[in-house]
Parts: structure tokens; sequence; C-alpha cells
């Protein structure tokens, strides 16, 4: 892309696509109130009324005026103060309509339905992009880049950032939108979504979407990922906004949360969408008369959102009057995951246009099916459908013990129907596993034999004119043919790579401990295929064989010595986890293979480490999370918690900012339990197959900077790990299971590639030297690194940050471990260099650097000392606004001669920007000469102490030139026109100061009274604004030949003046 490619040019492209898809393009400031087509009577106005109420009266012919104008005042009068309240009341205007009251013949009302959009036919509504659309609320101006307008409402908000600029990216798009929901809140009233581009990258997100919920939408047609030759602000556009899809999406594809505290707001993903769509066409055909009833399987990797989009599934079918408005039955195989799901549901209730039940037994489920002819949404586990004889709350809670099949007890009942109708749509979650089976077994007792069948046969059985469709997280396994036999083939793949290329989630790595644990043979687990039998269900199996071989296996993991260690090297490694990653709040999970040992080892770990306990539920860093009865021992009864206490718990591991860190569970939370900042998975509990892939999943969520999950094993689970990812894509084997000794060798690479950067440079005081030596090898390194040069530098920079992220994915390994202090030291210059480098308008703030650098140096010092940088150079800390001669002089006499050149840049870049802020003549100045003698620097044109010597002059020259206002007896505003008019020497020499103070008097008071709104904008305004100032300059006698540019300076100065008001 040009150099010159900057954000207007985005903006003109940005229309151009819209243009393409058929939507009318506006210039904004033409539809304003003084426009040339004014459309709004006030900037304040964010509804285009005319329009908006032509397309009510279009969309709705059969209604009234009043009726009308009733729906109108409903829409453009918020009912709450709250924004995100109005938000979700317009979201159900879109997606239901807007009740008004009719009066009817006889004096009666009648509630009838008005719609903003007619979603039936798309081309009847009118889609408008408009762009620089000003915005004046309270007092406050902005002009967001480009809004897109359907039937006169404002329902995206675009905000462009250059791509040509590298000081401005995504992330200032993103603050940007921050900004205008706090200063115009109003135009967010109706906001659907929001987008984010810089040229390069393009992200939608929510009013509540953090920024790393912002994602990219990566198909223009749904069935292919775009090429990278296609941009991506276009992909998004051309994807989500032609017109047909644009609607279905602010329809169906947008919900909010609610758990009574707080409500967000989420839209769907690219892959979300596609797939609830190609779902919705599959439940068409297998419903149909003539339909097999198989509707298809959805495997969407973990962390990708696979619940969300059960839940847009769920909303489309609810009101789907082709498919009779089914009621829908939730499956899971789980009480936990039951509830998980379910809780999802329930939050999501405003989509669903119902609140989900929960079925409590098989009877209560029956009455759920047939108290209606069609709606609902009922979840139940798989185990429900057993048919007992007898169906009790306890009976029911024993069948865990069941994994592979029901039991067929003597009293059962034949009536295995619980209903016949053809409108019950089955979503299975988890469709794969083995309790899906269909298959036959006799079972022997010591009297007498029964059959046990799979429960896909009794659930089959139960809803036998039921359509299937079923959502995974792991692929369904070539051999199972079960799966197939219920749901069908897939309907859409969503793989590990994918969720990785997307930055849906992040790669898994895995580190095997078992080598330093120093046991003997004996208190090594072995295990063997046989254990894969052993789910979580299976801990007191009825299958006695199983039963003693897993106990051997559980006394041998729960030896005290194992535990003991175990316990050791878990707080060692998850110190130094927690120490490497570049964020703090990181969370880690134990996975035990028993309660007693998840007890022992809580017991153990607190004993290493007291100040991690607490017996209060809010409090402590460590926790363990298990179910139990009363008839459990007695001391295990403080650790067992109820539903309550689990999800208070469960809240404190998702706040990043809560104590909390680690948790200790057997199988509870192991699957559908989001925490992002989670970044390490300790597992000693033997798991295979889509159990162990759903667990590990547990750390691959999106966090920040985190470059990665680690599942680190303590019982040998390596090959279950090979063998469950044989099912995968190949790409995926590359994401999952990588081994941490791959991130070990990329650090190695990157410290060698260090090393020979700095060749020639001795930094070995750090390692050996006092603290006050230690930090004086930082800034010597620091100087080196601004003597090679901006190439070099930025190459420094870019090595370390690659180093520092690989260094927090392999930080426990052997060679991590050799290189700890090295790496330290690296980070911390690495983060001094930034901080002395950076402008004051990049992501870190000056304290967040400060804070940052003094972890960094009392991490690889190993010291309470603090140090700050400049005094290490002999300097006091400066005022940077007021470069005093008395700082100056200390400049000129560091020994460090890179850094010193290095940090007047930095301070005269940032006192020039706040000159700029207020005179373009001046600035643009002292911007040339800054330019120009670090041309000279970086050129070796000139000695490092003479351009010093440059710096500090042009220092003193910004000082003076600071308080030259109060010496001419002119304001900021005059003194900045002065300057523009005095530019050119001769019409300086010609007229002379007192006469062009004068015209700059006269020009500040005539230019104040003309601005409008949009007048930088707007060609007609600024024509007749440059008239006036050409009349003023003729008044006064300005040289006739300098006049034309002498206007344009004034132009641009007055431009200048204005973004200064706004401010």
């Amino acid at each position: 892309m040009p150099n010159n490619f900057c954000e207007s040019h985005l903006e003109e492209a940005t229309l151009e696509w819209f243009e393409e898809l058929g939507y009318e393009i506006v210039f904004a400031p033409d539809i304003t109130p003084d426009g040339d087509y004014p459309e709004r009577e006030d900037y304040s106005d964010v509804i285009l009324n005319d329009r908006l109420k032509e397309a009510l009266a279009k969309i709705n012919p059969k209604m009234p005026s009043d009726a009308i104008e009733d729906a109108f005042r409903q829409i453009v009068i918020p009912q709450s103060p709250s924004l995100i309240m109005n938000n979700k009341a317009f979201q159900k205007m879109i997606t239901d309509g807007i009740d008004v009251q009719m009066k009817q013949p006889d004096a009666s009302y009648r509630t009838e339905k008005i719609y903003v959009f007619d979603f039936p036919k798309p081309l009847n509504n009118e889609f408008m992009v408009a762009n620089q659309f000003t915005i004046v609320e309270h007092g406050v101006e902005k002009r967001p880049d480009v809004v897109v307008f359907v039937n006169g409402i404002p329902l995206v908000v675009i905000e462009l950032k250059s791509a040509s600029d590298e000081n401005v990216d995504i992330t200032d798009a993103y603050n940007q939108l921050q900004t205008y929901k706090m200063t115009i809140p109003s135009l967010f009233t109706y906001n659907s979504f929001m987008v984010t581009s810089d040229g390069v990258n393009a992200r939608a997100g929510t009013l509540t979407s953090d920024e790393d919920r912002f994602m990219a939408w990566r198909t223009i047609d749904g069935d292919n990922v775009a090429p990278l030759s296609i941009p991506q602000l276009e992909v998004l556009i051309k994807g989500m906004f032609e017109r047909d899809r644009f609607l279905d999406i602010i329809k169906h594809f947008v919900l909010f949360q609610s758990d009574g505290q707080e409500t967000i707001k989420i839209l769907a993903g690219y892959h979300q969408y596609h797939a609830v769509n190609k779902a919705v066409v599959s439940t068409e055909r297998a419903t149909m008369e003539s339909g097999d009833r198989r509707i298809g399987v959805i495997w969407h990797t973990q962390g990708s959102g696979k619940s969300l989009s059960m839940v847009f599934y769920a909303g489309i079918l609810i009101i789907s009057e082709e498919l009779g408005n089914p009621t829908i039955v939730v499956i899971t195989d789980r009480n936990d995951l039951d509830d998980q799901l379910f809780g999802t549901f329930l939050k999501s209730k405003d989509i669903l246009r119902s609140t989900p039940v929960q079925a409590t037994d098989r009877t209560h489920l029956r009455q759920l099916l047939n108290n209606r002819t069609s709606g609902g949404i009922i979840f139940s586990t798989i185990h429900k459908f057993a048919p007992f004889a007898t169906e009790s709350k306890e009976r029911l809670e024993t069948y865990a013990q069941y994994p592979n099949a029901a039991e067929l007890p003597k009293g059962y009942s034949k009536s295995m129907v619980l209903t016949d109708r053809k409108n019950v749509i089955v979503m299975a979650d988890e469709a794969h596993r083995s309790q899906y089976g269909f298959g036959a077994e006799i079972v022997k007792g010591d009297n007498a034999a029964d059959v046990k069948y799979g429960y896909a046969k009794y659930m089959r059985d139960s809803l036998p004119n039921a359509s299937y469709i079923g959502f995974t997280g792991t692929p369904v396994e070539l051999t199972d043919k079960n799966t197939r036999a219920v749901f069908g083939d897939y309907i859409d793949v969503y793989d590990m790579t994918r969720a990785v290329e997307d930055e849906t989630t992040v790669k898994i790595f895995y580190e095997s401990r078992i080598a330093k644990l120093d046991l003997p043979e004996a208190l090594k687990p072995k295990i063997d295929a046989e254990y894969n039998e052993i789910t979580e269900y299976q801990e007191y199996s009825q299958k006695e064989k199983l039963k003693s071989k897993w106990a051997r296996l559980e006394a041998i993991v729960g030896a005290n010595e194992r535990v003991k260690q175990i316990a050791g090297d878990i707080v060692a490694h998850f110190e130094k986890r927690e120490q490497a990653q570049e964020n703090a709040g990181g969370k880690a999970m134990i996975v035990a293979m028993s309660r007693r040992i998840a007890i022992d080892l809580y017991q153990e770990i607190v004993a290493l480490r007291p100040e991690w306990h607490s017996d209060d539920l809010m409090k402590g860093k460590i926790k363990v999370v298990m179910t139990g009865a009363s008839s459990d021992p007695a001391d295990w009864q403080k650790f067992i918690g109820t539903k309550a206490n689990r999800e208070t718990l469960a809240k404190r591991m998702k706040d990043r900012k809560d104590e909390l860190k680690l948790v200790i569970v057997r199988d509870m939370w192991l699957t559908g339990f989001d925490v992002p900042s989670m970044h390490t998975m300790y597992i000693d509990k033997p798991m295979s197959g889509h159990n162990l892939m759903q667990a590990i999943a547990r750390v691959n969520r999106v966090f920040k900077e985190k470059q990665g999950g680690l599942v680190v094993d303590y019982i040998g689970i390596a090959e279950n790990l090979k063998t469950a990812l044989s099912q995968y894509t190949e790409s995926d084997k590359k994401t999952t299971g990588i081994d941490t000794e791959v991130a070990s060798q990329v650090l190695l690479e990157k410290h060698d590639l260090i090393k020979e950067l700095l060749h020639g440079h001795d930094y070995s005081k750090f390692f050996t030297g006092k603290p006050s030596e230690k930090m004086q090898a930082i800034v010597e390194t620091m100087d080196y690194i601004i003597g090679l040069r901006e190439d070099r530098k930025n190459d420094y920079i870019k090595l370390v940050t690659e180093m520092a992220r690989a260094y927090s994915l392999c930080a426990t390994t052997d060679i991590a471990e050799k290189l700890n202090v090295e790496i330290g030291f690296h980070k911390a210059v690495r983060t001094s260099l930034v901080k002395m480098i950076n402008d004051d308008n990049k992501k870190k703030t000056t304290t967040q650097l400060d804070s940052e650098l003094k972890q960094l140096i009392s991490k690889s010092i190993s010291s309470n000392e603090v140090i700050d940088i400049l005094n290490s150079v002999g300097l006091s800390k400066p005022n940077i606004a007021i470069l005093s001669d008395e700082f100056l002089e200390e400049v000129k006499g560091m020994k460090q001669k890179n850094l010193a050149v290095e940090l007047l840049n930095r301070l005269l870049k940032g006192g020039i920007k706040t000159f700029s802020r207020r005179n373009l003549v001046q600035s643009k100045k002292f911007s040339e000469l800054l330019e120009a003698a670090i041309r000279k620097y970086q050129n070796r044109a000139i000695e490092t102490t003479q351009v010093i010597m440059e710096l500090i002059e042009l220092a003193k020259q910004i000082s003076e030139a600071e308080k030259r206002g109060e010496s001419t007896g002119l304001s900021p505003d005059e003194l900045a026109f002065y300057d523009a008019l005095a530019e050119n020497e001769s019409a300086r020499e010609i007229m002379g100061e007192e006469i062009l103070k004068q015209i700059a008097r006269d020009l500040t008071i005539s230019i104040k009274k003309n601005i409008t709104v949009d007048w930088a904008i707007r060609e007609s305004v600024q024509a007749k604004m440059k008239m006036t100032i050409k009349r003023l300059l003729k008044k006064y006698g300005y040289p006739p030949d300098k006049t034309a540019k002498a206007v344009d300076i004034v132009m641009e100065q007055t431009k200048l003046m204005c973004q200064n008001e706004s401010r």
C-alpha cells in the first residue's frame, strides 16, 4: 500500500464498496441543518426523521397515521437513562416490532404491531451510508467517519485510521469509538454493532465488547475464507453488509445476555453466522414429510462459541412458522454441563422469546412435552430418557453409574413414547460420546440377567418423530457409526487451526513433568488402554475389574510421597509461569484423579504457601471445587461446596483481578467452563479421547498478550493426546499439544540473534554487579543499541519481544531456566528503550511503562532497591513540559551520548506536538529543524556531541516561543494568525509588526464569528470564509501577490483553532 494512502482514501474506498452493494452514498454535511439538502433539524439529531416516517408508512401500509406517529415517538424518545438498556429496548423493536394501541369502533383498544424493518422484503428498506456525520451533544462536537443507516436509523458506526501512519492502528480506532460512546451516546442508542479498521485490519464488535472481542469477518460468500489479497475491510463490508445478510445479522445474530448485574451484547462471528444458517436449511430438509430426521453435526472447536451458536440456532427455530414453531429439547450428558448450558440459554432468553426450563426427571419431561403443541425450550440430561418404573429424584441421581447404557429394570413400563409430535427438535451437546450408543448388552447378575441398551435407542424410542442435530467441540471419530446414525453427517466444521488463525483461540502447548519428579518405580503410575473406559462417573464403577484396577492406580497416584512432590513442583512451576506472563491476572487449573487426592494436594500446597489458604469463600489464592454428600468423611466436608458456593468460585475465577488463581478439580469445570485468562492446566488424572480434548481446551481462550495455553502432564497422557488428535485435521495437529521444547528452540534462536546483534558490547556486570551496577549495564546497553541506528534498534526490540513470548510458553523448561536472568535483562532494556523512544500517543502511558519497568528490573535484579532510569544516567526527573536550562545542562553532561540524543528527541517531539495544537507555522518550523538534526545524526554526518548542542539550542527556542505571547500582547490564537501572516518576509517588511498584529486581532474576531459546525468539510462555507479573510487583508493593504498563500495558511490555522476549541 503506498505511503500516501491516508484515512480519507480508506474512507473513499469504504464508500465505493458500499455503493457496489446498492447503498445510497451521502456526504453528511449536505444533509445538516444548514446543508444544501437538510434532513436534520439540529446537530443533536441522529435519526433522519422524514426517512424513518416514510419507511414506517411503506412497511406498514394498513396502519393509520396516528399509529405510525406513535411508533415513531417510541423509537426517537428513549425511555431509560442507561445507554445499554435503551439499546436493548431498540433491539427488541428490531426483532419483535413495536406495540401500538389501535382504537376500535366500539371505543375499545387493540394492540397491533408496527415493524421498523421489512425483513421478508429486504429491498423494501432504504439503505444509506453517510460519511463525516457531525453530532453535537451537550456542547461536544464529534464527527464519526462513516455511519450506516437503514430507514433513517443509524445502525452501524465505522471508525477508520490511516493505513500509512505507523503511530496509529486499529486500537486507536477502538479507543475513538469508546470516546464517542461517552461524548455522543445518542448515536449508539440504535447501534447494532461497530466496525474498526486501520486499512490493514478490520474488526466488528458491539457496545459492550472489549477490544479483544472485536473480531475479523473472514468470508464474503460463507463457503470460503477470503484470500489475504483482498483487504480485510472489503471482506468485512461485502461479507456483513450485503443487504439481505445485514438484515439477517441484526435480527437473528445479535443478542443480549444478563446475569442480573451486568448486561453484555454479543454479535455472532462469521463461523457462527454461516454454520447456523446452514443448520436451518438442513433442518428444513430433515423435517420435511420425506425427511430422514437427521439434521447433521456442527463441529466447532472448543472456545469458538459453540454454546452461543446453539442459542442463535434455537432463536431462529423457535419463531419459524415453516418448521411449525417447534419445541426444542436440549440434551447434555452431565448435570453440571446441563446447568452451564442452561445458564447460557437463560441469560439469552430475550432472543429465544421464552424462558427455558430444566426437566427434573422423566415424568417431568413427559409433562413438559405434552402440555404444549409447539414452542418452548426444554433441557434434559440424556439419562432421563432411561425408562425407569420409579422415577424419583434419588433414583435419577444414580444414573451416572451407567455411562454406556441404561439399565432396563423389571418394573419397566411398556409406554416408551414421551411425545409423538413431529415439531420437536433435539439439540445434543457433545453428540459423539459413547452414551449415544444403540447396542444391546446382556448384564449378568447373581441370579438373573438383564438387557441394557444405549441411551440413543431410548431417546429415539421416547421421541420417535423428533429431528436430531448434534453440536460438538471435538471431531466425530471415523469409526463412530452411532453418532451418524442419530444425527447424520457434518453440516459445518470450524477447526482449531482456523480458530487460532482468527484469534478466536490460542495454541495449546504440552510439557511433561514426569521426569522432574524424583519417584521410586513403584510410585510411577502405569496407564494402559483399559483406563480409557474409566470416566469421571466411574470412580466407584460397577464393573468390578475396572473398579479394583482404578483403586490400585488411585492408591499409587495418591501416595503421600508422590502428592507432596507434585505439590512442590506445581507451586514452583506456577510461580515461574506467573512471572513469565506479559499480563497479570493469569489463572491455572489442577485436575486430580479423585476427590481424596484433590484434598490432599490442596493441603500439601497450602503447607508450602500458607498465605494462599483462606477459610473465607471470598478469599484465598487456591480452592478445591468438588461435589459430595453428607456421608463423605468429616474432614472432606469443608471442601464440599453447595451449588451457590461453586457459582461464587466460578465468578471469582473468571474475574482476572480476583486473588483466586488456582483451582483443584476432579471433573467439575472440565467442559463448558470459560476463563480466558487461564494459561495452565496441570493434569494428574488418566484422560483420553474427547474428555481429554475438551479438558485441555480450558486453556485455549484468547486473553490480552497470552501466547498460548500450557498443559502440564504428571501422569503420562502423551500417547492418549496423540491418539485423540489423530481424529483431527492435519493442520490441527500442529496447533495442539505442541511440545514446549519447540518454544525452547525458538527461545534459543532469538537469544542467539540478540547476542549477534550485541557483538562487541559487554553487559556482564548485570549478572555479577551490585544493583546500581546492574542498572548501569541496562543504561549502557540502551546507549549501545541506540548507537546502532533505527533499523537495528527496531530489530532488537522485535527480537526481545519474540524471545519474551517464547519464554512465556516454556519458562519452566531447563533451557529457559538457564536463560531466565538474561531474558529479564533484555526485557528491562527493551522496556526502557520503548519508554525513552515512544511518542506520547503510543498505547502505553508513562505510568504503565514506569510500573512495568520497575517490575522487570525487580524480577531481574531480585532487589528491593527501586532505581529510576533517569537517575542512573545522572539526570534529575524533568518536567517534560518545561525544558529548563538546568535540565538541558544535565543532558549535555551525560556519558551516554546516544541516549541523550534519544531523550532530547523524545522531549522535543512532545514539546512540538503540544505547540502544534496552537500554532501551525511555528510548530512546522520546529519540526523541520528537529528532523534535519536527527537526519544528520542518523546519517552520521555530524558528531553526537554536536547534535546534542543543536537539540539543546532548539529546546531553548521552543521555550522562548512559548513565552512570546506575553511580550507581544497577543492571545495564543492571535499570535498564531500573526505568525501565519508574518511568515512571508516581504509582507513583514512592507507592513510592519503593528499592522500585522492588528490584522491578527481582527482575523481572530471575524473567524470566530463565522465558524459554524462542519465548516471545515463544507466547501460553500469555506469559500465564504476565504472571502472574509481576503477582504480583511485587502483592507489593510496586504501585498496582493502574497495574499493567496496567506489565505491558505490562515485557513489551516483556523482548522487547528477549531479542533482546539472542540477538545
